[in-house]
């Protein structure tokens, strides 16, 4: 299913980044975390609302990171909405360091779905966590390793939510996605709206994608990444649920 979903005309606020107007309450306080994963260590912050349902992963694509401010703004949409976050980094600073020059880690579509499973076994034993149901929330390449790694875990994942994706970087895995399936693409991201098209009908679970009118691949206009915000925390409303 493909929607064109309307969004409000709202001013940009003078001297503020585009989509920074949604009225979050204050941030819930995050605590930092450790992932040990390939030999590595993954730097995290988990946070749990209180009666939360679920938790949601973040993959990000490379050049972000946990503190990106668009990260952050959706973060604290779907902590509001009664749902943790774990917000980490899928590679470390000396790999991003290493990616920044020629670009082959954030394209190792394999690498980042074995270390977000691997987030997600880590998360699935924490004490605070281990009763919570799981959502992954995807960006750029980090789309696609969300939705390998949905397809490899099964019914462990309740939901999948991805921003921008390179969905179809995730190839066979498509069809064996499980988990209800959100894609949000920008309207005027031409090249990746085709490809998402396109990864939308290879999928088999519940799905929807959903077109932004007048985002770009960042939604950097004013109020699109605030609909992405609200898009992403009413998914995982419906899908997560307690283990």
């Amino acid at each position: 299913m493909k929607t064109q979903f309307p969004i409000s005309r709202q001013p940009e606020r003078p001297g503020g980044s585009a989509g920074s107007h949604l009225g979050h309450s204050a941030k819930t306080p995050g605590s930092p975390v450790h992932i040990p994963v390939d030999r590595v260590v993954l730097a995290g912050d988990l946070t749990i609302p209180p009666a939360a349902k679920g938790v949601v992963l973040f993959a990000h694509g490379s050049g972000s990171s946990r503190h990106s401010p668009r990260n952050q703004l959706v973060a604290r949409a779907i902590q509001d909405s009664g749902a943790g976050t774990l917000l980490f980094d899928l590679l470390t600073s000396e790999e991003e360091a290493e990616d920044a020059v020629d670009g082959h880690l954030r394209f190792d579509i394999e690498m980042l779905a074995r270390r977000l499973v691997a987030a997600t076994h880590w998360i699935a034993n924490h004490a605070v966590a281990r009763h919570l149901g799981i959502g992954y929330f995807g960006a750029s390449t980090g789309g696609a390793a969300a939705l390998v790694a949905a397809a490899e875990l099964g019914s462990v994942v309740d939901a999948v939510v991805s921003r921008g994706g390179r969905a179809d970087l995730a190839g066979a895995s498509l069809a064996r996605v499980e988990a209800p399936t959100l894609l949000i693409v920008g309207a005027r991201d031409d090249v990746v709206l085709k490809l998402n098209e396109e990864a939308c009908e290879q999928l088999r679970c519940k799905k929807q994608l959903v077109v932004v009118p007048r985002a770009t691949h960042l939604f950097e206009e004013p109020g699109t990444l605030d609909q992405v915000a609200s898009l992403a925390a009413t998914w995982f409303r419906q899908y997560l649920k307690p283990r």
